[in-house]
């Protein structure tokens, strides 16, 4: 006998159906669509249902035995990231620090794990999903969750929806602008719904608000474009309360330059004026006012500069003022990211990540967002570059490795100076890590086996929120950079990595026991 769906809800009662067919085979039924069509408030996530509730419900001292448990019983890396960043979404919204912190970290574990072998490899993912079933613990389990079902708008035919969208967001209308985009996301394929997004992260310079899209799109492969608007929507959520801090400068700079030179209809370029000009102006967005700087870029994109060039040039910004860096300042020093330190949120880092994400964007979008996103970056570079507190100036800084410790690093063999960068890191000498690299670099060594043991601490080690987001950055912009910049990258993430030791990840030496490795 074959049920109608709508007729086997009617017929029986809910908790009858879990109880009779399982969470699992309830959820692969489409079952939990069907209780939010009759009225329910929670937000269904498919096929994740089950083993998100596993994450949000698993007491946290039992959680690293059950997943191995898991893992070991042939549940994959993908399904767990998946489910974790599912709980996540409908759990907080976008809207919680630490929660979308974690989220955005979830990506990158998984591109980690990937780059190991044997059991290690769940390492990193079981990390930061420790860290994720702790916050998820912290705030209340599925209590207070914030996506819950939305019922789409009805879209005006006589106004552009994005337009409606933005206005929505600026306006801080949070259920306006959520009906709006689950009209646009829900009926169209994912790409349209994350060009849609862009517009709202485009309206404002600031690092959250650009790498949380960025991250939750690049989750989709894992999760399943179904779930394309869960993701995308937290950004939809996190713009609407940024607004209130948002003053409209960017934004207006931004429109200001796309006018001028006309980049609404850009077409990329191929041209590359060399290393000398990739330097040069990498250099002038530091140096430079963010208005200025935003000019530079959008006068390269009108004058043919290909836009992987330009890329290259903020990267290397970014990177610059990591390495410039003269460590976090006495007055925002915590326990966690002391004086001197700059892991976690320090200027370099927040930065690196968002140029990352901004050239992602831009790649996984069209020319127009592709130019958006490069202009912003250089206004976010320059705003970064002259940050109150601070009160230095890093044009003028000498960036690592200084010469006089540089001067120390006399061994030539790349085991050896492996083992120097390992003593250095936990000596937490971040002068002496930068200068170990460079000159593994100048030598000609793989970088390979740098990787392989910055990967570890950054596995090992806490990294305030950000050690696996910096790390993914690190290891793609390298490749990107061209060969005359691109160890400057691993020679800030060897800074960061001496930074940020000392410092476990809480779960991290459970999970070595458990895994035996």
């Amino acid at each position: 006998m074959h049920w109608h769906r709508r007729e086997f809800l009617a017929g029986v009662g809910k908790g009858m159906i879990v109880a009779s067919v399982g969470a699992a085979a309830a959820s692969d039924l489409g079952l939990a669509w069907a209780w939010a069509e009759e009225g329910s408030d929670e937000l269904p996530l498919g096929r994740w249902e089950p083993l998100a509730n596993l994450l949000v419900e698993t007491p946290l001292e039992r959680l690293l035995p059950t997943l191995v448990e898991k893992i070991q019983a042939g549940t994959t890396l993908d399904e767990l990231v998946a489910a974790a960043a599912m709980a996540n979404a409908r759990k907080f919204g976008g809207e919680d620090y630490i929660g979308f912190h974690t989220l955005m970290a979830l990506a990158p574990a998984w591109h980690m794990a990937r780059e190991l072998k044997g059991p290690q490899a769940a390492l990193p993912v079981l990390k930061v999903l420790y860290r994720n079933t702790a916050r998820l613990q912290e705030t209340g389990g599925r209590s207070g969750e914030v996506l819950h079902p939305i019922e789409p708008a009805v879209l005006a035919n006589d106004r552009r929806p994005t337009d409606v969208l933005r206005e929505q967001v600026r306006q801080q209308d949070v259920a306006a602008a959520e009906a709006t985009y689950a009209a646009l996301a829900t009926r169209t394929s994912p790409e349209d719904a994350f060009e849609h997004l862009l517009h709202l992260v485009e309206d404002n310079v600031e690092v959250h608000r650009t790498v949380l899209p960025y991250r939750a799109w690049a989750l989709l492969d894992l999760v399943g474009r179904e779930h394309a608007h869960t993701m995308l929507r937290q950004s939809v959520r996190y713009c609407v309360r940024a607004e209130r801090g948002n003053n409209g400068e960017a934004r207006r700079t931004l429109e200001a330059l796309f006018d001028r030179y006309r980049l609404e209809a850009w077409q990329p370029g191929r041209r590359d004026p060399g290393d000398a000009w990739v330097e040069g102006t990498a250099m002038s967005l530091i140096a430079d006012t963010p208005a200025v700087a935003a000019e530079t870029i959008a006068a390269a994109l009108a004058d043919g500069v290909a836009p992987s060039v330009v890329a290259e040039a903020i990267a290397l910004a970014a990177n610059e003022l990591l390495l410039r860096d003269p460590g976090r300042p006495e007055q925002y020093a915590d326990r966690v990211k002391p004086a001197g330190s700059v892991h976690g949120d320090s200027l370099g880092v927040h930065a690196s990540d968002c140029a990352n994400a901004w050239r992602n964007m831009g790649l996984a979008s069209t020319p127009r967002h592709q130019a958006a996103g490069l202009v912003l970056s250089a206004i976010d570079i320059s705003r970064s570059a002259h940050a109150p507190g601070y009160g230095v100036d890093f044009s003028k800084r000498q960036p690592q490795p200084v010469p006089e410790v540089l001067a120390q690093v006399t061994a030539d063999t790349g085991d050896a100076l492996l083992a120097a960068l390992e003593d250095s890191i936990r000596q937490q000498n971040q002068a002496l890590a930068c200068a170990v690299v460079h000159r593994y670099g100048v030598l000609g060594y793989s970088e390979r086996p740098v990787f392989d043991l910055l990967l570890r601490y950054a596995i090992s080690e806490d990294g305030a929120l950000h050690a696996e987001k910096y790390y993914r950055t690190v290891s793609e912009e390298f490749y990107c950079l061209r060969p005359a910049f691109r160890w400057r990258e691993l020679v800030a993430l060897a800074r960061v990595t001496a930074s940020e030791y000392g410092r476990p990840a809480p779960g991290y030496q459970q999970a070595c026991e458990l895994l035996k490795v």
